[in-house]
């Protein structure tokens, strides 16, 4: 398949939230990444995805945490919820991702999110026809499942850039 792009959160998919450190304004000044994340993220854009990061957070936070670690060049758009005025799963952050990647609706079917939220990120991109993929790789918001069931699953940054590559070679 020739997939279009490529969505991922911030927290617990990109960034360890464990490991954040917040300024009084309770922006994320650095964090660490989740393990092998880098370096699956590098592998992944070197072979021509477009990235997009849709993810419910202060902008600073995201800018902050992508610069600390070398990887906010390798994302084409940022949608982030201060920034769009919503929260996932609201159809219009993602859609402000697909937007400014130039993704017509008709190709949503082609565009993986990547995310670690059943109701929120899997949700919105399953409400949207995208490729969900649960990233479950800690428990801290398996509780948060409201039914919605992911397309695919996988438990750490190998098992991803393995999948994308699956979906691809389909």
């Amino acid at each position: 398949m020739n997939i279009a792009a490529i969505l991922f959160d911030l927290g617990d998919v990109i960034m360890q939230e464990e490991t954040e450190f917040k300024d009084a304004e309770l922006n994320t000044q650095h964090a660490e990444l989740v393990d092998g994340m880098g370096n699956a993220l590098r592998a992944l854009k070197a072979r021509g995805y477009k990235f997009g990061l849709v993810a419910d957070t202060r902008p600073k936070t995201a800018r902050n945490v992508l610069h600390q670690h070398n990887l906010y060049d390798l994302f084409d758009t940022l949608a982030i919820s201060e920034e769009v005025g919503c929260e996932k799963p609201d159809p219009r952050i993602f859609r402000a991702a697909l937007d400014a990647l130039n993704i017509a609706p008709q190709d949503y079917a082609r565009v993986l999110m990547i995310g670690n939220r059943l109701a929120r990120d899997v949700r919105g991109a399953n409400d949207l026809g995208l490729i969900s993929v649960y990233l479950h790789w800690n428990e801290r918001y398996a509780h948060e499942n409201d039914g919605s069931v992911p397309r695919y699953e996988v438990r750490n940054a190998r098992e991803l850039v393995e999948l994308v590559e699956r979906i691809r070679k389909a």
